[in-house]
C-alpha cells in the first residue's frame, strides 16, 4: 500500500511539472487544501484557456456521469484539463464506486481531483486512491511545523522576515494558518523589499484581533486583572460573541502552558528545561518563566476546572460577555468556591 502524500511533497513535483491524473485531497486543515488548488489551477491551465478547461463540481448535486464525461473530453486550446470535485462524501457508495472504472484508467490530458472532508478508507474508492499513491494528507501543522511554514509562505510573497519574526507571528496567531498569512500579506503590502523582524510583527498587528488576543494572554498570565477584562471587553466588542470559543480555546493553551512550566520550575528545572519540554520559541521562554512564577500549581489546576466549566455555560447559551468577564475575575480569585 503506498503511503499518502504531505501538501509539500505535491507543490513540489508540481513546480517540476509532474502531475498525477488523478488526487484524492482530504483532511481537515482547509487552507493548505484550498492553496494547492490554487496551484493547481495556475500551473496546469494555460491562462488564455483556463475558463474553458476549468470545472468544478459538488457532491451535494453533482452527477458521477457528468464529471466522468468531463474527465474523458480533450482539452481545448490547452494540454489538459483540471477537474475539481469537492464534498466527495456526499456521494452515496454506488456513486463512489462508479469512478472505479476510471480510476484504473484515467485520462492523461485531465487532472481530476476529489475534495473529500470525511474518508473511508473501508470504501472501495478510498481505498483505490491510496493505492494508487494519490491520496494527500492535509493535517493540522504541529506547533513546530508552524514557524517554517512562515518562513516559506514569506518567501512566496517576496518577503525576507527573520526565525525571531516567525516565532513571534506564531506565538500572536497560533496555528490558525489563513490569519497568519492575513498577517504576512499585510505585512507585504507595508514593507515591500525590507527585513521583517519582531518589531515590524508587533507593529503590522497592533491594531488587529490577533494582537489583541495576544495581549488578553500575555494579561492575564501577569495577573494583572484590570488590563485583562479592558482588553476582553474591547475585544468582544469589536468581535461579538462568535469569538467566545475562540477566547476559551486560546486560554486552555496558555494556562496549560503556566501549568507545564510551573510544573518543571517546581520539580527544579530551569529556562534550558522549560525550552526544551514545553517547546516555547526561545524569545518567549523568559517571560513564561516569569509569569509561571506569579501562579501556585493550585490556581492554574482551578484555572483549568474553570475553563472547563465556562465552556459548558456557553454551550447551553448563557450569554457570552458575562460568562467570559466573570471566568477572568475568576481566574484571580484565591478562593476556590469563587464563581465562574
Amino acid at each position: 500500500m503506498a503511503s499518502d502524500l504531505n501538501p509539500e511533497q505535491v507543490l513540489k513535483r508540481l513546480k517540476k511539472g509532474e502531475t498525477s491524473p488523478v488526487y484524492l485531497f482530504y483532511g481537515e486543515e482547509d487552507f493548505r487544501l484550498e492553496k494547492l488548488l490554487d496551484s493547481f489551477r495556475e500551473t496546469c491551465l494555460d491562462e488564455a484557456a483556463r475558463d474553458f478547461n476549468l470545472r468544478i463540481f459538488d457532491g451535494d448535486n453533482a452527477s458521477p456521469a457528468d464529471i466522468l464525461d468531463d474527465a474523458r473530453s480533450f482539452p481545448f486550446m490547452s494540454s489538459n484539463r483540471l477537474i475539481i470535485v469537492r464534498r466527495v462524501e456526499k456521494f452515496s457508495a454506488s456513486d463512489l464506486e462508479s469512478f472505479l472504472p476510471y480510476l484504473e484508467n484515467p485520462v492523461d490530458t485531465t487532472c481530476l481531483i476529489f475534495v473529500s472532508l470525511k474518508t473511508d478508507f473501508k470504501k472501495k474508492f478510498y481505498k483505490k486512491c491510496r493505492e494508487m499513491g494519490v491520496a494527500v494528507h492535509f493535517q493540522s501543522l504541529y506547533d513546530s511545523q508552524v514557524p517554517p511554514w512562515i518562513k516559506r509562505m514569506a518567501g512566496d510573497l517576496g518577503l525576507k522576515i527573520t526565525d525571531e519574526a516567525c516565532e513571534y507571528l506564531h506565538g500572536i496567531v497560533g496555528n490558525r494558518l489563513r490569519e497568519i498569512h492575513t498577517e504576512l500579506e499585510k505585512l507585504h503590502l507595508r514593507h515591500q523589499g525590507q527585513s521583517i523582524g519582531v518589531e515590524e510583527i508587533k507593529e503590522s498587528a497592533r491594531y488587529s484581533r490577533v494582537y489583541t488576543i495576544f495581549e488578553l494572554m500575555d494579561h492575564i498570565s501577569s495577573k494583572d486583572r484590570e488590563r485583562a477584562v479592558s482588553v476582553l471587553n474591547r475585544f468582544l466588542e469589536e468581535e461579538g460573541k462568535d469569538a467566545a470559543f475562540g477566547i476559551i480555546g486560546m486560554l486552555n493553551r496558555q494556562i496549560r502552558l503556566l501549568l507545564d512550566t510551573a510544573t518543571i520550575l517546581e520539580n527544579g528545572g530551569g529556562q534550558a528545561d522549560v525550552a526544551k519540554k514545553v517547546k516555547v520559541p526561545p524569545f518567549l521562554v523568559k517571560k513564561i518563566v516569569q509569569q509561571s512564577k506569579k501562579w501556585t500549581l493550585d490556581e492554574l489546576e482551578r484555572g483549568l476546572h474553570l475553563l472547563h466549566r465556562a465552556d459548558g455555560h456557553l454551550k447551553t447559551g448563557s450569554q457570552a460577555h458575562l460568562v467570559l468577564e466573570m471566568l477572568v475575575i475568576s481566574l484571580f480569585h484565591q478562593a476556590s468556591g469563587a464563581a465562574s
